[in-house]
């Protein structure tokens, strides 16, 4: 057996397959150890509850972290209920800390499965943070799914479409010219197209949206937008996947951000839970970041309250 591949050689995405693991494990794979991390974290994400219960008994302690987690905080985290279940049969600690001081119990409370494990006395969720997973539930199926590959979009706290236009000092633009913009966006010089923007109100504030192209997210449309204020900018880049920016007050303060992309260990609690309930969900995030509460998708998806023109200028050197 190799060292470098621990008998896990041509292991990929799929650990679903109980019989090939326990014949591996039976061949000398090492339960501990597999590329750089542990099979058991792999398992929990991309696995069956039957290799996770395989490779949980099989490991010395169940609850062995990986950069900082458990695998019963992978499969919360991952919305794999059963393979949480599975976990916690094996001895796994539901209400251990982690990340923000969240433990994959009580992070669970706020998700889809939130009977998932047998709670003690006293642990639950606080009013925010179950009014918070109450609005996260109602956004996600408001907006309901949708393809936003190649767009851009704006959330403003606080202002609706009239003073975004006036703080952009953009100009409406007729209908006949934004039909035929529309019928093939991407046939226009980029110079040209990246104008043209629509401003939507919502509760709570606007939506500044560009189907084909990333201006709302530009620096110098966020920072006029944001001006005693917040924003939370995306940029649904093709090539590289969501990114995301907040400028506050006037000024960028977070730049090449990823909306929906899951916990990240430095997170604080309200960033877990956001990063939590948002998991691939960019553009909720976005609006729930800045506190937007759009009743359905109109506002990101169109048609918009107005279609306007940026005045030509530089949006990058701001």
């Amino acid at each position: 057996m190799a060292a470098e591949n621990h008998g896990w050689v041509g292991m990929g995405w799929d650990w679903t397959d109980v019989d090939d693991i326990r014949r591996r494990l039976d061949e000398g794979a090492d339960p501990e150890k597999w590329s750089g991390g542990r099979p058991l974290h792999r398992a929990a994400v991309f696995g069956s509850p039957e290799v996770v219960a395989e490779l949980a008994r099989r490991v010395e302690d169940v609850d062995a972290p990986e950069n900082g987690v458990t695998a019963l905080w992978e499969a919360v985290v991952s919305r794999k209920p059963d393979n949480a279940r599975a976990l916690a049969a094996a001895g796994a600690d539901p209400w251990r800390p982690s990340f923000g001081g969240y433990s994959p119990g009580r992070l669970s409370l706020a998700g889809p499965t939130p009977h998932l494990f047998s709670v003690p006395e006293g642990v639950g969720l606080t009013a925010s943070e179950r009014a918070a997973a109450d609005e996260a539930a109602r956004l996600i199926t408001a907006l309901g799914t949708f393809d936003y590959d190649g767009m851009g979009l704006a959330c403003v706290t606080g202002i609706d479409v009239a003073e975004a236009v006036r703080r952009l000092e953009a100009a409406p633009v007729a209908d006949e010219v934004m039909e035929e913009l529309l019928e093939a966006p991407h046939e226009y010089d980029m110079d040209e197209s990246l104008q043209f923007i629509g401003v939507t109100s919502v509760p709570g504030g606007c939506v500044v949206t560009q189907p084909w192209g990333y201006a709302p997210q530009m620096p110098g449309v966020l920072t006029r937008l944001s001006v005693d204020t917040v924003c939370y900018g995306l940029y649904a880049n093709p090539k590289s996947g969501n990114q995301g920016s907040i400028a506050r007050h006037g000024t960028v303060e977070g730049w090449d951000l990823h909306p929906g992309g899951g916990v990240q260990e430095n997170d604080t609690s309200e960033e877990v839970l956001a990063s939590y309930l948002y998991q691939y969900n960019a553009v909720a995030y976005s609006c729930a970041f800045a506190g937007l509460r759009p009743t359905d998708r109109r506002a990101v998806v169109g048609p918009p309250d107005l279609w306007v023109a940026l005045p030509r200028r530089d949006y990058w050197s701001h």
